[in-house]
């Protein structure tokens, strides 16, 4: 697919005018966890809580705050996710294989959603020709087939990365849905066969919230609220909730209580379908 500065990907739909939604079990919101697990590279610029030493080689104040996540906070966030019922959709990085098999071992237990997240969230994935693309994309999705013995069914780039080719490419190696296109509050087919939009957050994200000041209650009150509007506006048809989590955010001792306070608030709700995205593209699908 070429760039023309139209997005040709997807028709404009408002959501006043389609067919009801219905979720499993009369819910009226399916909400799910995308819980990022994620390998970064020390010589490489990449998220940070200070920019002022994003340049250096090594970056050891960013790097280590990254790396408790994997070593120390995604435990803590199992464990919340493990009190209250969720199972995670975990975007994975496929170099997250190699070295942290623990986690991969964790979720393999607990039978996660398994989704492609890129090789590395030091690098976006982007600026690839087609057939460059077609073989990255098909090592991603091998690494993390082999590790888990499951074939990811959906993908989110780094950095909620694509080229005008990722879609399409993905659908060849038998992916059914992306999240990168946070449009809409339902999934939606794209103009690719077979392939789908499944809503994700960049509002309810850990990493973003935090990083421009919300303090553990405020993140409580926005995830009540969230799902308060969105069960409000599902009487015309069932909605999505995303809930996306970075353990080097939520898993940092002073936040987890709030985490586990925003978990236990959703797994309360009678009309909620707790689930992964997996399985709302798979609905969405059947339909």
């Amino acid at each position: 697919m070429t760039n023309t500065g139209e997005n040709r990907l997807y028709d404009y739909s408002p959501i006043t005018e389609r067919p009801p939604l219905d979720w499993p079990g009369g819910a009226r919101v399916a909400a799910y966890v995308g819980l990022n697990i994620e390998h970064f590279l020390v010589g490489r610029p990449s998220t940070s809580i200070w920019s002022g030493t994003s340049h250096l080689d090594p970056d050891a104040l960013n790097h280590g705050w990254r790396d408790y996540g994997t070593r120390v906070g995604i435990w803590r966030t199992i464990a919340s996710l493990d009190r209250h019922g969720f199972r995670a959709s975990a975007l994975l990085n496929s170099d997250a294989v190699r070295h942290y098999p623990q986690i991969i071992e964790a979720g393999m237990e607990r039978d996660w959603a398994w989704l492609a997240h890129g090789r590395t969230n030091s690098v976006l994935h982007t600026g690839m020709g087609v057939d460059e693309e077609r073989a990255v994309l098909a090592d991603i999705v091998d690494t993390i087939a082999g590790a888990t013995g499951r074939r990811p069914r959906g993908w989110m780039g780094p950095g909620l990365t694509e080229t005008h080719n990722t879609p399409a490419l993905l659908a060849e190696l038998g992916l059914e849905y992306v999240l990168d296109w946070t449009s809409d509050d339902q999934p939606f087919p794209l103009n690719v066969p077979g392939m789908l939009s499944v809503p994700y957050t960049l509002e309810l994200n850990d990493l973003l919230l935090f990083s421009n000041g919300t303090t553990g209650p405020e993140f409580v009150r926005m995830v009540k609220d969230q799902y308060e509007q969105l069960h409000a506006d599902s009487e015309h048809g069932g909605r999505v909730m995303a809930l996306a989590l970075h353990p080097f955010v939520t898993g940092q001792p002073f936040r987890a209580k709030y985490l586990d306070l925003a978990l236990e608030f959703l797994a309360a709700q009678p009309d909620i379908w707790l689930t992964t995205s997996d399985e709302i593209a798979a609905h969405y699908r059947s339909l």
